[in-house]
């Protein structure tokens, strides 16, 4: 999720008085935990239990990092104080990877930063990241992402293939500013951590453009690949599952490119404590997922997520 405290252009108003502080909460930069519109693979929420998950990791990510950061800037003036982000998503999108059937569904958001760090931009779709080394613009650290699942109850024509169960992945990010807060190039890599899910690769090219001191719009293309177990886990049809179904036909799925698309955010600072998303990704599914029967019988080579978020930010700290 783009979310404005980190997109908004930084304004002249750091003077180190309260009055200034506060009101630049919604346009401050910061480090982030950023948990926002999911990528391709599926990493939507529908239950009570994904969206305590996702709170979960977010707090385990702050309790982690920010005593670690606090603590090396502890002997430095002015980095006692951290803006601290909330909010929620809703997004409508298909079921599933690869269904052609749409629904509603909620993501949380959390974030933090430190006040006067370094202003630094994000798309709607960047993963759960912490950045732990900057070269000069290259940036690389950890990644942590959610993916959706699926079941009969999504679509009655899955019966008889076996479900895809939610789950959490874990990896690196590496990202590249070829030009300063305005061209960004990012890959992420990341392996599930149970049921053999598999591992995701998502590589895309981001342009930010301010449109005022309130308002920043990104816009950028986006590549995903999946390896065999991944590609296998949701788009295969094995021969027994062939035989369960209702007509669809075994398929071998092979790891490789499985989707192309484009992502485009809207970042607006409604007031120095809220901020509002919008943002659209669209994604066409190729090789291997593009000739599951799962996406040609039942579902579509077209996936668009749409999502609108709120944002509260506040500071904390002495």
């Amino acid at each position: 999720m783009i979310e404005a405290d980190r997109t908004a252009p930084l304004r002249q108003r750091q003077n180190g008085s309260p009055e200034g502080r506060i009101h630049d909460l919604a346009h401050q930069p910061r480090r982030r935990v950023n948990a926002g519109a999911k990528s391709a693979d599926g990493g939507k929420f529908r239950s009570r239990r994904r969206w305590s998950a996702a709170f979960l990791l977010a707090a385990i990510a702050f309790a982690g990092l920010a005593p670690s950061s606090l603590a090396q800037e502890a002997t430095k003036p002015g980095t006692d104080r951290w803006i601290v982000t909330v909010g929620g998503a809703t997004e409508y999108g298909p079921t599933y990877e690869g269904s052609k059937h749409y629904s509603f569904s909620g993501l949380p958001s959390f974030d933090f930063r430190r006040l006067g760090d370094q202003q630094e931009f994000g798309a709607p779709d960047d993963n759960i990241d912490y950045s732990l080394l900057d070269f000069g613009g290259l940036e690389i650290g950890p990644v942590v992402g959610l993916r959706g699942g699926r079941s009969t109850s999504d679509d009655w024509r899955l019966q008889g293939l076996k479900g895809v169960q939610w789950n959490i992945d874990a990896g690196g990010f590496a990202q590249y500013w070829a030009s300063a807060d305005q061209l960004r190039v990012r890959a992420e890599a990341r392996q599930a951590l149970w049921g053999g899910d598999g591992l995701v690769v998502d590589v895309g090219t981001d342009w930010f453009q301010p449109l005022t001191d309130d308002v920043v719009l990104s816009a950028g293309p986006r590549l995903s690949f999946g390896n065999a177990p991944y590609m296998r886990n949701n788009f295969g049809v094995s021969k027994s599952e062939a035989a369960a179904s209702r007509g669809l036909k075994a398929f071998d799925a092979q790891g490789g490119v499985k989707s192309v698309g484009f992502t485009v955010g809207v970042a607006i600072a409604v007031s120095p404590q809220w901020s509002i998303d919008i943002y659209n990704r669209y994604d066409r599914l190729v090789g291997s997922a593009s000739s599951s029967p799962v996406v040609t019988d039942i579902g579509s080579k077209n996936q668009n997520i749409i999502g609108l978020s709120l944002n509260r930010s506040f500071e904390i700290g002495r």
